[in-house]
């Protein structure tokens, strides 16, 4: 018995993408081999991250959306690990919101099933259309408020999305970060690969940095299959 990994996360680069009201991504150098060879005789190199915690591939704490949720510190580690499905909604258009219909459609397509506790990613098809183009940000679909709130009924514990965000960019209630708050779940953004784990049951890692307080965090997701 063997592990097959997928890595779903996008990379960390100064200058990538990120949502116009957060902190852009800064990487610059902390010290050199030169300069800690001077200092201390041994050569060793490292960076300064300066980083919003929802630029890159990232989990929301409930406190982000609720001020009397629980931070990223304080969340059950079971929302960031197990038991995952990845449902293909890739043929929505991305001025056409997610609905209720086409979730119950992906899933009755794939043979799958949502148990109590699962992870649902939704593929979409954002990331490998319109990463690094100006569509990025501003054009791609979410759910509706009933598609969301028919995810958390049936136990799901983290919605993933390739795609800055599980809400439509034209929704001014933000639909799915609304049934998070509702049901204190978290949900999982900018994701990638998802085309991958389409229509497949997997082992999911998407692990939060433990930062005190934090309103989110950004995570190291993996599928992982058994084989």
């Amino acid at each position: 018995m063997g592990f097959r990994l997928i890595d779903l996360t996008q990379e960390i680069y100064q200058g990538m993408p990120v949502f116009p009201l957060h902190q852009g991504t800064l990487i610059f150098p902390n010290i050199t081999h030169e300069e800690s060879m001077k200092k201390i005789g041994f050569p060793f190199a490292t960076n300064n991250l300066l980083i919003n915690e929802h630029g890159p591939t990232h989990s929301d704490a409930v406190y982000e959306y609720d001020p009397n949720g629980a931070t990223i510190d304080e969340m059950p580690l079971e929302y960031f690990y197990g038991p995952a499905i990845c449902l293909d909604l890739s043929h929505i258009p991305a001025s056409v919101y997610i609905k209720k219909g086409d979730l119950e459609n992906a899933l009755a397509k794939s043979n799958l099933h949502i148990d109590k506790g699962d992870i649902v990613l939704l593929y979409t098809g954002h990331y490998n259309r319109s990463y690094g183009t100006e569509d990025w940000l501003t054009r791609h679909t979410g759910l509706t408020y009933d598609a969301a709130k028919w995810l958390a009924q049936q136990g799901v514990v983290n919605i993933g999305i390739d795609a800055p965000a599980i809400d439509h960019p034209d929704d001014p209630r933000y639909s799915g970060h609304q049934v998070c708050r509702e049901f204190a779940i978290t949900n999982t953004e900018n994701l990638c690969n998802l085309d991958q784990v389409a229509g497949k049951r997997f082992l999911y890692f998407g692990l939060p940095l433990k930062i005190r307080k934090g309103t989110g965090s950004p995570v190291r997701a993996v599928a992982v299959f058994v084989e």
